[in-house]
């Protein structure tokens, strides 16, 4: 019999693909603070993983763990050192989020570029067209966006920039020219020289040590001043405080956000107060579509790993 703890609930889905196998037994924890997870981990064999970090500390004490299936993509809330160095297996959810995500990005550029969110408040307190002046408004269509990494939510989004006419350029090291210019779209060599002519920049790279404060203020002076950044990715990748500048500056025009440097968001954050950001609490993922599509894959992970038939593509190499 298997112990697994579901480290914050997944969709019933998934669970019922757990329930259907004798050999597992699970058990779903809500108390997700660091003490609690003290007392339990070294009880299961496999965890699921949604936003919670597990560090050294709490690994270092998961004794009989051998896998940890991500609810997820991302995994910069584990500690990939320590796994690497006690062979401990990392999965991923790597098909579930693309859809939702990607189209969460095009709801963020459509407010913006119809500045939605002030004509909205416009009708509703009497004002109709009487200010109308006042709020600029902008096409989609040939507006040139970036889309930084090319996995399957970057493949899915450059559908949906072609859609409306947009001219795509890609960069992404580690994928073909061919394969980007198969979809549509331009793959660049030099990411800093790309900034200077976009008008939207859709980040889709994970956190690490060589991301960190990648979009910094310095990089910001080079884009135009009617320049888009988009952030569905992670937090920290875009340096806050040189964002809110830029933007108080009208270094760039806006932002928008579904990551943060701290989840939740401090309430003393400044962007909070900038006008020129619109801000979701990292939910890109969460339709009701794809929290099933995530469940699902959390749990055929875990099920997969102790049956040994891996997916490939659900794989973390460390």
């Amino acid at each position: 019999m298997y112990k697994i703890g579901i480290i914050q609930k997944i969709h019933d889905k998934g669970l019922e693909l757990l329930d259907a196998h004798r050999d597992f037994e699970y058990e779903i924890i809500d108390d997700v603070s660091e003490e609690n997870l003290l007392k339990k981990i070294h009880l299961y064999d496999a965890v699921s993983l949604r936003v919670s970090k597990l560090s050294n500390n709490l690994l270092s004490k998961a004794t009989k763990l051998k896998v940890i299936s991500r609810h997820g993509v991302g995994y910069d809330n584990v500690d990939t050192s320590y796994l690497k160095q006690n062979n401990i297996t990392l999965l991923i959810t790597a098909t579930a989020n693309a859809i939702a995500v990607s189209e969460h990005v095009f709801y963020l550029m459509l407010t913006i570029s119809k500045n939605f969110l002030n004509l909205d408040n416009e009708v509703r307190i009497g004002n109709f067209k009487s200010n109308i002046n006042k709020f600029e408004t902008f096409e989609l269509h040939n507006k040139e966006i970036l889309i930084a990494g090319f996995g399957r939510i970057g493949k899915n989004l450059i559908k949906k920039c072609l859609g409306f006419d947009m001219k795509v350029k890609v960069f992404d090291p580690f994928v073909d020219e061919q394969v980007i210019r198969n979809m549509g779209g331009e793959k660049v060599d030099n990411f800093e020289n790309a900034l200077k002519t976009l008008d939207f920049l859709s980040l889709h790279i994970p956190l690490n040590k060589n991301t960190q404060d990648l979009i910094d203020l310095k990089k910001m002076k080079t884009m135009k001043k009617t320049s888009v950044i988009i952030n569905t990715a992670r937090g920290g990748i875009v340096n806050e405080a040189d964002l809110n500048q830029a933007l108080n500056e009208k270094t760039i025009l806006a932002a928008g956000l579904d990551v943060f440097s701290n989840e939740p968001i401090n309430l003393n954050n400044p962007l909070l107060k900038n006008k020129g950001i619109i801000m979701s609490p990292h939910t890109a993922a969460l339709t009701n579509e794809c929290k099933i599509r995530m469940g699902k894959e959390t749990a055929q992970n875990i099920i997969d790993f102790f049956e040994k038939k891996v997916n490939k593509n659900m794989l973390v190499n460390l």
